[in-house]
């Protein structure tokens, strides 16, 4: 049964919401407090991530159609322009099943191929929907490849980070490799952070498969929610070992939660959202532990906050990037 909520404008499903959130993205430019008010949105209820989604997926169909032929079925009459935004996610509906008639959507041709290139600039985060129905959420400064062809959905990692929520197809195993790493599923939940020393994944749901790239098929370690692993830059996979998803894909939500973290990976992590990179002076302050949650678009706040949890300082090197050293 569709879930209904009040919200300002009255009683409303959530689907009536996901259209108009929909309809809002699609203008060139929004401000930072409107996409801060539609991250909340999207954090209040899995279903309200899940409804938008899935809108997503349809629009994407749209892709493949004919210029042209997308604007005449997009076309809104002047005397219906005011109309409650819903009528633009009905016209989204109407040009999928114009798509789906003329066999243009390629989410339902396993032998279609398909490719993309996505990238995020420091500090932006961007919400991704693929042709099969899966989405991605990219981070702060990442970059991917996407190609589906026959018998598989491959995605390649080339920096940052990124939460995919895979669509199922057993026919067609969607693929991501990052660094060192390969991970293959056919439809699940799960997190890929590609660094600069080791390549992590975090399971929120189903079951992924994680490998060192080139090694041989049986060669594999699996987990399944609430487990993850690391995959270092000679292709070893680490033992699997609990973690928390909710605390490793925060930054969805804007926020950096650390969790008996060490400096070094402070560092690297908090890098992601600076012009100039942090770093520590020597491995002894790596190893410091740091448990605390931040914004990610205030790191500020938590370079000014370290001296006062650890024995630490934070010193500005000549190029204009900051160091950790100790006290």
């Amino acid at each position: 049964m569709m879930d209904t909520r009040d919200c300002a404008c009255g009683q409303t499903t959530v689907r009536d919401e996901a259209a108009r959130w929909f309809v809002r993205l699609q203008e060139p430019a929004i401000d930072v407090a409107e996409q801060q008010r539609f991250e909340h949105w999207l954090a209040e209820h899995p279903q309200h991530r899940d409804e938008f989604q899935w809108l997503q997926g349809l629009w994407s169909a749209a892709d493949l159609l004919p210029a042209a032929r997308l604007r005449a079925l997009c076309e809104i009459p002047p005397a219906l322009s005011k109309r409650r935004p819903f009528l633009r996610y009905a016209v989204a509906a109407s040009v999928v099943a114009v798509a789906l008639g003329l066999g243009l959507f390629s989410g339902l041709n396993s032998s279609s191929t398909y490719t993309a290139e996505f990238s995020t600039a420091l500090g932006e985060r961007r919400h991704v929907a693929l042709p099969d129905g899966s989405v991605i959420d990219l981070n702060s400064r990442s970059h991917l490849q996407v190609r589906y062809e026959k018998g598989q959905r491959g995605i390649e990692l080339t920096e940052g980070e990124a939460m995919f929520n895979v669509a199922h197809d057993s026919d067609r195993p969607f693929v991501v490799e990052a660094g060192s790493g390969k991970v293959t599923v056919t439809g699940t939940r799960f997190d890929v952070r590609r660094g600069a020393r080791d390549t992590r994944v975090a399971v929120e749901q189903g079951t992924v498969k994680v490998q060192g790239r080139g090694a041989a098929d049986n060669a594999f370690i699996s987990l399944t929610a609430g487990l993850g692993t690391r995959v270092d830059a000679q292709g070893n996979v680490a033992a699997a070992y609990a973690v928390n998803p909710a605390e490793l894909t925060a930054w969805r939500s804007g926020k950096l939660v650390f969790n008996n973290a060490s400096l070094s990976d402070v560092a690297e992590e908090v890098s992601r959202y600076r012009e100039k990179p942090l770093t520590v002076s020597n491995d002894k302050v790596g190893q410091l532990r740091l448990t605390s949650v931040f914004k990610s678009d205030n790191t500020d706040a938590l370079l000014k906050a370290l001296p006062n949890i650890l024995p630490v300082a934070v010193r500005t090197l000549g190029d204009g990037s900051q160091e950790i050293i100790s006290k």
